[in-house]
């Protein structure tokens, strides 16, 4: 039995639905098992139907075998008055963020004609895939042992004299060579100054001796990513740098030390937030503490101000308090973690420590 339909299944019954249009690529794979590039599910209380391409339908039927392929010719909007006829729908659930404008006008003008009502729906299957299960926890566990080991080369291999870029590209090679499939986003490489942009886009910059680096790096294994940050220096730091430092290390041990389950992501975020306040650097920290993360780099639960996710056994988010001095350099300290019945287990082992010793 795919306990992942059922749990649609469920939903669409508490919200009186007859049935759901899943065009998201993430809830696709997550559901299906489905990795092509373009499709549709259409799921109801008894069936299950892949729609796709003539392109994909020999993948769709060995990677989805608790749905029946059906091919589309022409588009979604020229299969529908077939679906509703075939299916004995009066209403329909989508996606509201998962179709354009364009596909909705498209598919509405049709809608109209065959009397079948459309429906928006939002997080029904970003909901259910907050809680991740024993597979995709050990497969987010393969992904973060890699960026793990990347941040371990950096100490074999990091210069002054190098370029940011050139940095970022070692990065990536790494992972790549390590087992990746391709990386969760663009490596994050800011020295200097340039920390304080917390998605510094690696330039031409040269690191030099002493000055903070900012390390943002994740990977994708099987379609699951993981995300990890890291700041140091090479060589020997500045005391302000080190005290810094140490605020923001100090606020993600609070905090991952803290969170339990049943808190909201708000909560949780205002741990490390507080202590950064007390400290004196409350404004300096302009993001969130953590995001969820999965098939999508950034999705549920979010562990931001004011959030009201609420967290529980099986979530996967970040804790990356940051600290960012325009003009000077940011800190910030980023692992992924697991929330457990106790609390949280913290799945990022690369090392914590301000500054590196170049090793041969």
């Amino acid at each position: 039995m795919n306990v992942r339909l059922q749990r649609v299944r469920s939903a669409l019954a508490d919200q009186n639905l007859p049935a759901l249009l899943v065009s998201g690529d993430e809830n696709r794979r997550y559901l299906s098992g489905f990795t092509g590039s373009a499709g549709h599910l259409l799921i109801t209380p008894d069936q299950a139907v892949l729609l796709t391409d003539f392109r994909y339908i020999e993948q769709a039927t060995e990677q989805a075998p608790d749905f029946h392929v059906r091919k589309l010719e022409g588009g979604l909007a020229k299969e529908l008055p077939a679906l509703r006829r075939d299916f004995g729908l009066d209403r329909l659930g989508f996606e509201s963020n998962s179709l354009t404008y364009l596909q909705w006008d498209q598919l509405n003008a049709v809608a109209k004609e065959c009397e079948l009502a459309l429906v928006p729906t939002n997080g029904i299957v970003e909901r259910i895939r907050m809680i991740k299960d024993a597979q995709e926890l050990a497969t987010i566990a393969r992904a973060v042992a890699i960026a793990d080991s990347a941040v371990e080369a950096v100490s074999h291999w990091l210069r002054p004299g190098m370029t940011e870029a050139q940095v970022a590209w070692e990065i990536e090679r790494h992972m790549r060579e390590a087992g990746a499939e391709g990386m969760a986003f663009d490596v994050i490489v800011g020295s200097g100054p340039r920390g304080a942009l917390p998605h510094a886009h690696p330039s031409a910059k040269t690191i030099a001796e002493g000055e903070p680096i900012v390390l943002d790096l994740g990977c994708i294994v099987d379609g699951y990513r993981s995300d990890l940050t890291r700041t140091i220096c090479v060589g020997e730091p500045d005391p302000f740098y080190l005290e810094i430092y140490d605020i923001v290390l100090r606020a993600q041990r609070a905090a991952e030390m803290q969170i339990r389950p049943g808190m909201k992501g708000g909560e949780a975020d205002k741990i490390a937030r507080d202590l950064i306040a007390e400290a004196g650097y409350g404004k300096q920290f302009g993001h969130s503490l953590g995001h969820g993360i999965g098939l999508q780099t950034h999705e549920a639960p979010f562990v931001r101000p004011e959030g009201e996710d609420v967290l529980a056994p099986g979530m996967v988010f970040s804790v990356e308090p940051g600290i960012y001095l325009p003009g000077q350099f940011g800190v910030r300290i980023e692992d992924l973690v697991v929330l457990e019945e106790d609390g949280v287990r913290v799945l990022s082992q690369a090392p914590k420590e301000p500054a590196i010793r170049r090793k041969s």
